[in-house]
């Protein structure tokens, strides 16, 4: 059986059509599944409409948190309740398309055990959306090897992927990273980015930075390694000032002395900053909170519909 695990935030206008297009697609090709809706805290009628997804078709279940979590803990929380011996990962707003599915099933068929949906297109994004995304894959890719670029949330995983993800105790995770790192047997399909059938973008700029640098910083320590290259270039630039000095080269009334406290107090900032922000991450992973709390639940019946 394959689970499909659609994480929802505020998602009321989409519920109905996502389950309606994906079972469709999956009857058409003769896949058994089940279909689970994470509602991550929705302020909107999310849950109603997952209430009434399954009330129409019993194959779709839903999960509803106590509160917005986070997509990573949505996804999480699907991959801990499917029952499916592979499971897919796909977004509610049908922007990554579920006429892939069956395409991505054949391959674990044959053998992989981990299918990338990876972007032929990425739609219509703005370029500075484009360029950031770019820089932060390259950022993961330098640090762990793992090629990221244009990869996504839309994948498939093998029952045993699915396990050895589980497995892993951190609390801050970035599952698109987790697995490639993994390892297993991986293939790779490319699709098209859709348009959003319904609704808008949920996410903002702020929301963005904030996701990027928190998995940066989940995945790899590189940026702690920066302070040391910062050092090196305020060793330079000293050396550098002193040389100007000493040859005679006037800078005015502001001295080379005060250029390099300047340059200094500010790269030592950046340096707190940065060792600031891994102790709050090591901070928050020795409370040992749970990923999410869910405040309901609704089970599928899975299986081919009657």
């Amino acid at each position: 059986m394959l689970s499909v695990i659609i994480p929802s935030f505020n998602e009321e206008p989409n519920i109905q059509n996502t389950a309606s297009v994906i079972s469709g697609v999956l009857d058409e090709n003769g896949i058994d599944f089940e279909i689970i809706f994470s509602d991550d805290g929705s302020r909107d009628n999310t849950w109603r409409e997952i209430t009434l997804a399954h009330e129409k078709d019993p194959r779709v279940s839903g999960l509803r948190f106590s509160r917005n979590f986070g997509k990573e803990s949505a996804i999480w929380a699907g991959l801990e309740a499917a029952k499916g011996d592979c499971a897919v990962v796909i977004d509610c707003d049908l922007q990554h398309p579920p006429k892939v599915i069956p395409e991505m099933y054949k391959l674990w068929q044959n053998g992989a055990e981990v299918v990338e949906g990876k972007k032929s297109s990425r739609g219509k994004e703005n370029g500075i959306y484009k360029a950031f995304s770019k820089l932060f894959y390259k950022l993961i890719a330098s640090a762990s090897g793992i090629d990221m670029a244009d990869t996504s949330d839309f994948k498939l995983l093998d029952r045993k992927v699915i396990d050895a993800i589980l497995s892993m105790q951190e609390r801050t995770t970035f599952f698109r990273a987790l697995s490639g790192w993994v390892g297993f047997r991986s293939e790779t399909i490319t699709y098209d980015v859709e348009e959003r059938a319904f609704g808008e973008r949920k996410w903002t700029p702020k929301m963005l930075i904030k996701y990027a640098i928190k998995n940066l910083m989940a995945f790899t320590s590189v940026p702690l390694y920066l302070s040391g290259v910062l050092g090196g270039i305020i060793s330079v630039a000293s050396v550098i000032l002193f040389i100007l000095k000493w040859c005679g080269v006037s800078m005015g009334s502001f001295g080379g002395s005060q250029i390099l406290l300047l340059l200094t107090g500010g790269l030592i900032l950046i340096c707190l900053s940065i060792i600031g922000r891994y102790l709050a991450q090591i901070y928050e992973e020795i409370k040992h909170r749970p990923k999410y709390i869910i405040s309901d639940s609704i089970k599928s019946q899975g299986g081919q519909n009657d």
